[in-house]
């Protein structure tokens, strides 16, 4: 489950401001139903996936004993 803000609170906020959780999360959200989106949904997910490719990608680069290697957004 989810635990974090909602889109209504980071549509105010720009991307750069977003946790790394939050765009995984919604960027795996926004993948699901891509087929559905209206244009405004999908220029949603482009300007996520922009700002997790400006960030060098989702991955934590090292994992320990407490953290693996990939985002967790539960």
């Amino acid at each position: 489950m989810y635990v974090g803000r909602d889109m209504t609170e980071l549509s105010m906020m720009s991307k750069n401001d977003w946790k790394d959780s939050e765009l995984a999360f919604y960027h795996h959200s926004l993948q699901q139903v891509v087929p559905y989106l209206n244009v405004e949904g999908q220029s949603l997910h482009r300007e996520i996936i922009k700002e997790i490719e400006r960030r060098g990608g989702l991955n934590r680069g090292e994992a320990d004993y407490t953290h693996g290697s990939k985002i967790n957004y539960d």
